[in-house]
């Protein structure tokens, strides 16, 4: 059978005790003190639950099954055969889930797309994969929310950033960070010649105001500037967009998607908060793989899939070897069989 009690990674990370320890805190009317504490616990007791109560129903599914399987007759082998159908293919939706479980997999995200070398052909292809990932999330249910665009000279964008609410949207998207490659005959070459582009994807969690990254206000340079984009109150009439550099490290966030300064410098607080952790977090890592001896380093900016548009129709991640002719599926947000395989790939690396 597709369970086996006690060996899911869900149960491995005592996942079923923490939903009970959030419960027991939920019910307690002292969590209402700190607001923001309290929002916080019940997102994370959403986003658990909602990943581990599919389980234990098809858990109960198998079970039941193989009980009536020990006590079945003859006439009833048509029946155990559509339930046993009936289960695998909902094991088959929710076996990915059981691959999350990292530190921040049950967090929103920031997902950023830049355009690579290649000028107005980057640019635009940036904005085609912009489109692909918003049509991602919107399958997956999740609310998203432009914080930042640049757009191209010509055409596409330079860069932009969104902000997604939804679980597990930063386990899911994750998948997507990299460099993304296209193939295809260009739309703004007279001659209609094969080109290649490419585009960078950044996805970071959202770590909120606490864990390990104290960042001094006196290392800030904060610039402020009137948004852009089709107008409205307020947009391009007050300078409410906010620019953050990080003095020490040269980061630098951005965020114009509210009306209010206060709300976009939150915003991009926030962003930076989740850009020098990572930035932490890989210096960390590249002193264990020096220590190990390791012959080469990962590289933030390396591609991890293609799109090839002409002379064929393919998509291939480089990373899992999963591919299919279905490009205008992927390019409308058909995402899943690579994401699915790389949590499957990253899952296998950690054992």
């Amino acid at each position: 059978m597709p369970y086996t009690r006690g060996r899911t990674l869900f149960e491995a990370r005592n996942y079923p005790q923490r939903i009970a320890d959030l419960e027991a805190k939920s019910r307690d009317p002292r969590i209402w003190a700190d607001q923001k504490a309290a929002n916080a616990l019940f997102e994370e007791l959403r986003g658990l639950k909602k990943l581990w109560e599919p389980l234990a129903r098809i858990a109960a599914d198998a079970e039941n099954l193989i009980e009536l399987s020990a006590s079945a007759e003859p006439g009833d082998l048509p029946s155990l055969q559509s339930e046993t159908g009936r289960i695998e293919k909902t094991w088959e939706g929710i076996e990915p889930q059981l691959y999350l479980g990292g530190e921040f997999d049950l967090r929103n995200c920031y997902l950023s797309i830049s355009g690579g070398a290649g000028g107005t052909e980057a640019q635009d292809w940036a904005a085609m994969l912009l489109r692909m990932e918003l049509r991602y999330c919107e399958r997956q249910g999740w609310k998203t929310t432009l914080l930042e665009k640049t757009d191209g000279a010509e055409a596409g964008i330079k860069s932009a950033t969104i902000f997604v609410e939804g679980d597990p949207a930063y386990g899911y998207l994750k998948c997507e960070k990299g460099t993304h490659r296209l193939v295809r005959l260009s739309p703004f070459n007279a001659k209609n010649l094969r080109q290649t582009s490419f585009a960078l994807v950044e996805v970071l969690p959202e770590i909120g105001d606490g864990g390990e990254i104290a960042i001094d206000p006196k290392e800030l340079r904060i610039d402020t500037f009137r948004s852009g984009g089709a107008g409205g109150q307020h947009v391009n009439k007050t300078e409410s967009a906010v620019r953050i550099t990080h003095v020490p490290t040269g980061t630098v966030v951005g965020c114009q998607s509210e009306r209010s300064q206060i709300q976009n410098r939150e915003h991009a607080m926030q962003m930076l908060r989740s850009k020098l952790l990572e930035k932490k977090r890989t210096e960390d890592q590249e002193k264990k793989t020096e220590l190990k001896g390791a012959s080469a380093s990962a590289d933030f900016g390396q591609q991890i899939r293609s799109y090839v548009l002409h002379p064929y129709q393919m998509v291939k991640d480089i990373r899992t070897n999963v591919e299919t002719s279905d490009t205008q599926g992927v390019l409308d947000g058909d995402l899943q069989p690579f994401i699915d395989a790389e949590l499957k790939r990253m899952a296998k690396e950690k054992r």
